[in-house]
């Protein structure tokens, strides 16, 4: 990576990333009608989303997190899914919405819904920010999704890169330049 550099171009805008959150959520409340909602946020990623979502919702919510990491080489996902911080209640009864980021091949999701159904929940539906329909070799439902997208390296609204851009209001693709070469 000597001379190695990124750039964000922007792929959704932080108006467009708001207004869909809000379509979203009115669904949301409008399916769990007369219901609480449990959100479980899967962390790093889903805090963002997370936060601005429940924000928006009008039915009673209750909050946990999860961190799961799939581990392998460090762009592939090995299919081996370790939790790193698990729930701090139970979910018998409740109605649980799980919060992600991005979805991409959905073994950690797939994984991850099959633990957490044996917990005796009421229900568990799923909600994304993105999704990369074109990666998925494992079948998982998807019940919300704000954004289908490409299968680009994108960043922002939780999304990182090597820890960098979680905060940047927008989704935003990575580009990467050698030198000078390539600066479209």
């Amino acid at each position: 990576m000597s001379n190695q550099k990124e750039t964000i171009k922007v792929l959704l805008s932080e108006q467009e990333v708001d207004q869909r959150i809000r379509e979203v959520a009115e669904k949301i409340s409008a399916d769990y009608a007369g219901k609480s909602v449990h959100l479980i946020c899967i962390l790093k990623g889903g805090a963002f989303f997370t936060v601005e979502l429940a924000k928006r919702l009008t039915v009673p919510v209750s909050l946990d997190f999860m961190s799961v990491s799939s581990y392998g080489s460090d762009t592939k996902s090995s299919g081996i899914v370790r939790i790193i911080k698990d729930l701090d209640e139970p979910l018998q009864g409740k109605d649980v919405l799980i919060v992600e980021d991005i979805i991409d091949s959905g073994r950690t999701l797939y994984y991850l819904i099959d633990v957490l159904k044996k917990r005796e929940p009421n229900s568990i539906r799923l909600c994304t920010l993105l999704d990369k329909p074109s990666r998925r070799v494992k079948d998982v439902k998807v019940d919300y999704t704000c954004f289908d997208i490409p299968d680009r390296f994108v960043v922002g609204y939780g999304l990182d890169y090597d820890q960098k851009y979680r905060n940047l209001p927008f989704i935003g693709v990575v580009e990467f330049e050698e030198g000078q070469e390539e600066t479209d």
